[in-house]
């Protein structure tokens, strides 16, 4: 990881943190892949010092390359935002940022373009934080009127469009997307890789120079673009439908939905109780099991219980083959 290593001054953390934080909630990638999948997943700490919130130093580091940050969109207290984020990551996602800047430019919107590993992310930011429901409504219309692909709504692969939601309770986070000019640790197996925006040279001065000049988008601009407009129903994704309700009828298999009790929903995972951390009088928050919201096939125990031993904590373990 030294070779992704760069010094970053204070003065280019504040820089930083003007453009993405929104509010103090905040998550890290682990800097070691997990045992089972070899994914880097990210988490929200605990602790005095997480409680305190981002600061800007913690976003120094983030900057020199000590640890990667994910930033959530929404302000609970406000449901505004600072910025839209639109990440693509399929075969033809670069492509289809590209139409999407483009047609930005056509009502004087300017977004910054950033590598990722197979796509992009697409960064529109606003003069003042904006309501999070207009500028989702704004981006759902664009991508309609480009034929564009939005995951989740019956597809695998497609647009997100970070902020996921119209608006969140109190206590809740929604979803955090990475934090630019970072070390992506996922990338390039466990080395990481930095992945700088378009049109500007690659160190940290330039990068965020050319941030500052991107044209911000004004509360009234966005408020007479999108008059009239709705997210178009059929790419309306209802993100507070209930894990069972989402996932009901689908048949086949051992489904870990019917076993668990979830207890809230923070960013792409339902969070629920481990069974096997449970068994052993562990996992007293109940919040050590995330489950995919989009594939619940997926889930995984933050304090290192394997998919064997949650099953055999339910009673079903996972038949091993015979000859």
């Amino acid at each position: 990881m030294n070779a992704h290593r760069l010094p970053a001054t204070e003065g280019m953390a504040q820089q930083w943190f003007a453009l993405f934080v929104n509010r103090l909630a905040y998550t890290l990638q682990s800097p070691r892949p997990h045992q089972e999948s070899g994914r880097h997943y990210y988490f929200r700490p605990k602790g005095t010092e997480a409680s305190k919130g981002l600061s800007v130093k913690l976003v120094q580091r983030h900057l020199e390359g000590e640890h990667t940050l994910g930033v959530y969109s929404i302000n609970p207290k406000t449901q505004r935002c600072k910025w839209v984020a639109i990440d693509a990551d399929y075969r033809k996602a670069l492509d289809d940022l590209l139409k999407l800047q483009s047609e930005l430019r056509k009502d004087g919107v300017e977004a910054a373009l950033e590598k990722s590993n197979r796509g992009g992310h697409l960064w529109i930011f606003f003069e003042t934080p904006c309501l999070a429901r207009a500028s989702r409504v704004y981006i759902y219309n664009l991508a309609k009127r480009l034929l564009l692909p939005i995951k989740g709504v019956g597809l695998p692969e497609g647009l997100e469009v970070f902020p996921r939601q119209d608006a969140i309770g109190e206590g809740e986070f929604g979803n955090a997307i990475r934090g630019p000019l970072g070390v992506h640790r996922g990338a390039n197996e466990s080395k990481g890789r930095r992945f700088w925006f378009y049109y500007a040279d690659y160190t940290l001065d330039a990068q965020l120079a050319y941030l500052e000049k991107v044209s911000k988008v004004r509360e009234e601009q966005l408020v007479e673009i999108v008059r009239g407009m709705e997210i178009p129903p059929e790419l309306n994704r209802n993100d507070a439908i209930g894990p069972r309700m989402l996932h009901a009828g689908r048949k086949g298999g051992f489904r870990i939905l019917d076993y668990v009790e979830v207890s809230r929903k923070v960013g792409r995972n339902w969070i629920a109780r481990c069974p096997s951390c449970a068994s052993v009088n562990r996992d007293r928050a109940g919040d050590n099991l995330a489950i995919s919201v989009e594939e619940p096939q997926k889930y995984i125990c933050w304090a290192g219980c394997s998919r064997d031993m949650i099953r055999a904590a339910l009673g079903r373990p996972i038949q091993t083959r015979t000859a």
